[in-house]
Formats: structure tokens, C-alpha cells, sequence
């Protein structure tokens, strides 16, 4: 478990925004990337990698909601408990998951080590302090190497990132399999100063060290 990949938050109500479903808070152009999803999904499976899947799990009373939301820190609803909208996209969705929600007191050790898809379940925009067992999760694994991908680049991704660098992880998160919410500053300068390495998703099978 030396390298994990990090999938943040693919879930309908950001990622969809056409006839068949109306994202509450879609991001222009998160289609596009889902065909680079898919790829990095499939990567994960053929080579056995484990995946950490991060989701926004929300209720009514969820601090980020609000009616009149800044588009900054706070927003519309979104990503309801067990609404369609949390669900992960087929491009993503986990495989035979082991599931920890937020409002869990604690988690089974041995699943998180045994089962290759797990998902994180949190409230916040940042996984580490959105959920109480994220950094246990971590340690546990104790990866060398994450491979972050999903959205939304200047939100929930930014967290993923610089709290995995906070925590000694070398991050690599290809570009082509990200995307951004309009009107918020991109975090790639940041996040390069603070170590993360930007590249491709067609490059991932370099970082891995195998061949196609």
C-alpha cells in the first residue's frame, strides 16, 4: 500500500448537469473529465491499488448549507443523505466498498486493510476535519505515495491535497482529471511550492512504475 489513489468527492449533484439529471451544485465542464475518471478507476482495479473515496454526506443542519449562500464558504444544498445526488458516478463508483460515516464513534481496522475501496463519508470541506477517522485512516495505510483526482479543484480537492502534504505524503494529482467551481483562485502555485507534483492522468502508469 505504498501508493493509494484519492478519489474527492465524483458525486452526481457536482459532476451532472444535463437532461437525465440536474446536479443542485454541478461545476461546468466536470463531465469532461469523467472519461479520465474512468481511466484512473480502471487503473486502480487492474493493479490492485486501494482507493479512498471522499464524499460530502450531508444533512439539513450541515454548517456549509445555507439559503443564501456566499459560493464560498457556504453553499446551496447538496449531496442530501441518501439522495441520489450523493451517489459517486459510474465512472467512479466503488467497488464492494467498506463504508465510515461521519457520525461514526469508530471503524474496523482490519476492513480498511483487507478492502480495497473505502469510503469516507464527511460534512465539511475538508477531509480531515470533516470526519474523525480520516487521519486514522491514513495512518493506518500509511501510504508513500497519493494520486488525488475529482473536484472541485479550488474546494474539497485543495483540502485533500495540502492536508496529505501536511502529513509527509508525496501528492501527485493529474490535471486532466480535476475540476474547478468558477470564481475561486486555482491552488496550483500553492500547492507546487508546497510539494505536490501536477501531471496527466496517461502518465500515471510512469508514477506507478508499470507499464501499460
Amino acid at each position: 500500500m505504498k501508493t493509494i489513489f484519492w478519489n474527492v468527492d465524483t458525486q452526481y449533484d457536482f459532476m451532472r448537469d444535463d437532461e437525465a439529471y440536474k446536479g443542485r451544485l454541478a461545476i461546468p465542464g466536470a463531465k469532461a473529465i469523467e472519461g479520465n475518471l474512468e481511466k484512473l478507476t480502471a487503473i486502480a482495479k487492474q493493479l490492485g491499488i486501494k482507493v479512498i473515496n471522499t464524499a460530502d454526506w450531508h444533512t439539513i443542519e450541515s454548517e456549509e448549507l445555507s439559503t443564501n449562500p456566499d459560493f464560498t464558504k457556504t453553499f446551496p444544498q447538496h449531496c442530501m443523505q441518501d439522495t441520489k445526488g450523493a451517489q459517486f458516478v459510474p465512472a467512479t463508483n466503488p467497488e464492494n466498498p467498506y463504508l465510515i460515516d461521519w457520525k461514526q464513534e469508530q471503524f474496523d481496522k482490519e476492513k480498511v486493510l483487507q478492502t480495497r475501496n473505502i469510503i469516507l463519508y464527511k460534512d465539511k470541506f475538508d477531509i480531515f476535519t470533516a470526519t474523525p477517522h480520516s487521519d486514522k485512516v491514513v495512518e493506518l495505510i500509511r501510504p508513500e505515495k497519493v494520486v488525488v483526482y475529482g473536484v472541485a479543484t479550488n474546494v474539497c480537492v485543495d483540502c485533500a491535497v495540502k492536508g496529505l502534504l501536511e502529513r509527509k505524503v508525496q501528492v501527485y494529482v493529474p490535471t486532466d482529471a480535476i475540476k474547478e467551481l468558477p470564481n475561486l483562485p486555482l491552488p496550483y502555485e500553492n500547492w507546487q511550492r508546497k510539494g505536490a507534483i501536477l501531471t496527466r492522468t496517461d502518465d500515471i502508469y510512469k508514477i506507478l512504475g508499470e507499464r501499460r
